[in-house]
């Protein structure tokens, strides 16, 4: 059972995580920390964009020898393939720790797996721990690599366009942690320039109206992994397929008590998906749900 040290260092690790949002994909979003013997931090990183070191070797190399007896803790499975860069698993074991802890067991693990080897070469391992804490950051990219096609989030007013400062600071986190941002017929990424070039296309229109589904499968081909579409411009495409959108974030403005909204019931609450968070702004509340199945 993971200690409390180990725990908070995991809920560490998922934080440092969060930073490659945005900028990782086609690579998962990894933190990681490294625990010496005494249980103290004595290293942390995290993946920023495919080509450049993982989690594990930003941290490794923060800990240098002090990792050496201690415990790598992992937000994913770390990576068994060897290919731009070295696989992590080799890169723990070389460091001589003795324990890993992981939260996510990676889906896209190729022959036996990072923690199978890392087994085998005596380290101890254990696995989901804090699991659910962990899919905060990696779901949207889980969900993508299972279905093969982008985590699809919809952002949208329910009166009008975001026009307070809150909405438009809310637009802003929304980018920031998504490969591509389409609103009308513009298309680009959430973070300007924050992919690495050669594993990632930017495509040149937003086709969503004339073919969801095979405009996402074009883009996960490209390396995307999280598309986000703001504004009302493409609901026509998009409400007949809401199967196809794994979140809603609903700008709703501040009213009289007795006021009714001027949006379609169904496309605030929609049948099929979950509220999952709210947040109360001066002059609005946003509402984020989630569809059922992811």
């Amino acid at each position: 059972m993971a200690s409390d040290l180990e725990l908070s260092a995991m809920r560490q690790a998922i934080a440092l995580s969060a930073l490659g949002l945005g900028t990782t994909s086609p690579n998962p979003p990894v933190g990681c920390v490294i625990l010496d013997q005494h249980g103290t931090v004595v290293g942390a990183g995290f993946h920023r964009r495919k080509g450049e070191p993982h989690a594990e070797a930003h941290a490794l190399n923060a800990a240098g020898g002090a990792a050496r007896g201690g415990t790598a803790v992992v937000t994913l499975e770390p990576c068994n393939h060897v290919g731009v860069t070295p696989a992590c698993r080799q890169e723990l074991i070389n460091a001589g720790v003795s324990r890993v802890v992981i939260a996510v067991m990676d889906p896209t693990s190729r022959g036996e797996g990072g923690a199978s080897m890392l087994a085998a070469a005596g380290v101890e391992v254990e696995t989901d721990v804090l699991r659910d804490e962990a899919l905060t950051v990696l779901e949207p990219w889980l969900t993508a690599t299972v279905r093969r096609r982008p985590y699809l989030t919809w952002a949208f007013a329910a009166e009008g366009g975001y026009q307070s400062p809150a909405e438009e600071r809310l637009l802003l986190d929304l980018r920031a942690s998504a490969d591509l941002a389409v609103e009308g017929k513009t298309v680009d990424e959430g973070i300007p320039g924050g992919h690495a070039g050669a594993h990632f296309a930017l495509p040149g229109d937003a086709d969503i109206d004339v073919g969801l589904s095979q405009w996402l499968s074009a883009v996960y081909e490209g390396g995307v992994r999280s598309v986000l579409v703001v504004g009302h411009e493409h609901g026509a495409a998009l409400r007949p397929h809401l199967h196809a959108v794994d979140e809603l974030v609903v700008a709703v403005p501040r009213t009289d008590p007795s006021r009714a909204l001027e949006v379609v019931q169904s496309d605030l609450i929609p049948i099929g998906f979950r509220l999952i968070e709210f947040a109360a702004h001066a002059d609005s509340l946003t509402a984020r749900m989630r569809c059922l199945r992811t």
